[in-house]
């Protein structure tokens, strides 16, 4: 009975440090953390003009498994509904194996400084904040991987340089666990 009882305690510890590791190695950064770093992220005015991007994308592993370059063109405008400034952000991508395709985002700072976003390949809304330095993006996509579709999150952080520069680093997720990681230099050209 002893045994027994010392392998259940054996057991149940693993178990509770499963659970906590797993927790923890999901959890993300709090935008909280940003909060007094410079230079603030305007994001409707950082993607406002003509922008490139390069990139790679990971997989679980970090292995490298494709490289792009994105040209965006961004254009800020009154939106008549919400009586607001929206942002349309087109961006043309051009990966290393020759894949093109294009996205249209429409993003609108509301009331509250959080920011929302739509595209024609994200589910739902794209809901983000912005604090200081730092803007925390997250939304839900079908990613098409060699012929087979998976919906997956975008836990996405965009961190301002300076002036001209924006490093984006997106966690792929999907049920919580990461599977892939995207990172992404954005240049500010006009």
């Amino acid at each position: 009975m002893r045994l027994l009882k010392k392998q259940f305690k054996v057991f149940s510890l693993l178990f509770n440090l499963l659970i906590i590791f797993t927790i923890s190695a999901c959890s993300s950064p709090d935008i909280k953390n940003y909060n007094n770093t410079k230079p603030d992220f305007n994001v409707l005015h950082f993607f406002n003009g003509e922008l490139e991007a390069k990139g790679v994308v990971m997989d679980r592993k970090g292995l490298v498994t494709r490289r792009f370059s994105v040209i965006m063109l961004g254009n800020i405008s009154k939106s008549n509904a919400l009586d607001k400034e929206q942002l349309t952000l087109e961006e043309w991508f051009t990966f290393d194996d020759g894949e093109q395709s294009k996205r249209t985002w429409i993003i609108t700072k509301n009331d509250d400084g959080t920011y929302q976003g739509r595209a024609n390949d994200i589910i739902d809304v794209a809901s983000g904040e912005s604090l200081g330095m730092a803007l925390h993006w997250d939304y839900e996509m079908d990613l098409t991987v060699e012929g087979t579709t998976y919906r997956v999150v975008f836990d996405d952080w965009l961190y301002r340089i300076d002036d001209h520069n924006v490093i984006n680093r997106s966690y792929i997720k999907k049920w919580g666990f990461k599977v892939g990681e995207v990172i992404l230099s954005i240049r500010k050209i006009k």
